[in-house]
């Protein structure tokens, strides 16, 4: 699990890739302190598994359903990376739960600035915005953010200026891609709330006191 509170901007400095699979060398520092082969980092809010390690870089295997689902398969070396170790049990929770498991992606449609402010607008398929509310919580490139505004077609998020300085979002432009992870709560609210049976039926409704 983690948080969305980005430690450490990385930089791929080698891949391998072929249509269904990758590999990926990302230089880094301050996220290799501590970490062993086998533990977990999200690239870009994408939870990977450390594969090997070096002297300032690790390796990570990228599988074909996060190509799929991710902004990853795009990346080419020189890219820039949102790093963030897995949460520490002992750790203060700064952000919101974020599983690392992209639910899709998104277009950067416009960036401006507002007083210390910086406003991205995303556009977003339906799937994705269902779950989006005003005020509630975002991951974009593995970045925990608020949402301030949700219309039919995209949402709108604001960056402090150090969120800024110390993630990669504010160094994209209008038509780039960025991977998002919706609020897990939402998903798994709906989830219980739905029938077992996928339909409501006399019978459901006498189970659960209607008449």
């Amino acid at each position: 699990m983690f948080t969305g509170i980005i430690e450490e901007i990385g930089t791929i400095r080698r891949l391998s890739k072929t249509p269904v699979q990758c590999e990926l060398e990302i230089a880094a520092e301050k996220i290799l302190k501590g970490t062993q082969i086998g533990d977990s980092i999200a690239v870009n809010g994408v939870c990977l598994t450390v594969t090997s390690l070096g002297e300032g870089y690790y390796t990570a295997d990228v599988m074909p359903e996060t190509l799929r689902r991710s902004s990853l398969g795009k990346l080419q070396i020189g890219s820039k990376v949102n790093l963030e170790r897995a949460m520490a049990a002992n750790g203060r929770f700064g952000g919101h739960i974020v599983a690392g498991h992209i639910d899709g992606i998104g277009k950067i449609l416009s960036m401006q600035t507002e007083g210390n402010a910086f406003l991205v607008t995303i556009g977003a398929p339906p799937a994705i915005l269902r779950y989006i509310v005003e005020k509630g919580s975002i991951a974009i490139d593995g970045i925990s953010l608020t949402v301030t505004k949700v219309t039919h077609c995209d949402f709108t998020v604001s960056l402090i200026p150090h969120t800024g300085e110390e993630t990669t979002l504010i160094k994209h432009h209008p038509g780039d891609i960025v991977n998002l992870e919706n609020d897990i709560i939402g998903k798994y609210v709906e989830k219980l709330m739905q029938p077992k049976s996928g339909n409501v039926t006399m019978e459901l409704l006498r189970e659960n006191g209607f008449f």
